[in-house]
């Protein structure tokens, strides 16, 4: 998709205003002047954009989702929590609602929250990647290594390039002392273009040579 230029960004906000200066309760010209000002960088603005658009319309989940993700770039992790439970509550069947909330509340350390937003993100809708991958970990967080590895090879299975999944069996394989699964799932991160840790190289490249030193 071709990127607009700033100033047709700034023509298509002039007119948004324009619009709303002869209807000012007119919700989708909100939100999309809260999009154009969000692609901007001009968050504040979007934000209180989106807020009319929201307040004008009973519907607007869309303006919830993208007053989170602002909240989430300007490392707010409440507001991302806080608008996408506004977003699910207008949309219960929003799944990427839940993928967010649940990565969020992954991120505050409040892991029980994590999984149960997590397992109705991906009840709604099974291929999402990243609810798969936030689960694994949140599992893994809440010390429960074997529903961790459970669900990583479920995404590795769905999702077979994806290699930071990879990555992260191979963390949960470890903390198991499953050597050789770690370090398969290790290699194939790696040969997909992932950085893994230093550190879980290091650790499992101990572990292979000494058993060649055997």
């Amino acid at each position: 998709m071709k990127t607009k230029e700033p100033q047709d960004s700034e023509d298509f906000i002039r007119q948004q205003k324009a619009v709303l200066a002869e209807n000012p309760e007119c919700a989708s010209t909100s939100y999309n002047m809260g999009v154009a000002l969000m692609e901007q960088g001009r968050f504040d603005e979007a934000v209180e954009a989106f807020r009319e658009a929201v307040a004008n319309s009973g519907r607007m989940f869309e303006a919830w989702v993208n007053i989170g993700y602002i909240s989430f770039k300007q490392g707010d992790l409440q507001g991302v929590v806080e608008a996408n439970q506004r977003a699910v509550e207008l949309e219960p069947r929003y799944a990427r609602g839940y993928s967010n909330l649940g990565f969020a509340y992954l991120q505050m350390g409040r892991t029980e929250e994590a999984i149960e937003a997590l397992k109705k993100a991906i009840e709604l809708n099974p291929e999402i990647v990243q609810a798969w991958n936030n689960l694994a970990n949140a599992y893994l967080q809440n010390g429960d290594v074997d529903k961790a590895i459970e669900t990583g090879e479920k995404l590795v299975a769905m999702a077979p390039n994806f290699g930071l999944g990879h990555n992260n069996l191979a963390v949960a394989y470890l903390s198991r002392q499953e050597y050789e699964k770690a370090g398969e799932h290790l290699d194939r991160a790696i040969s997909l273009g992932f950085e893994a840790h230093p550190d879980l190289i290091r650790k499992l490249a101990d572990y292979r040579e000494g058993r060649q030193g055997t």
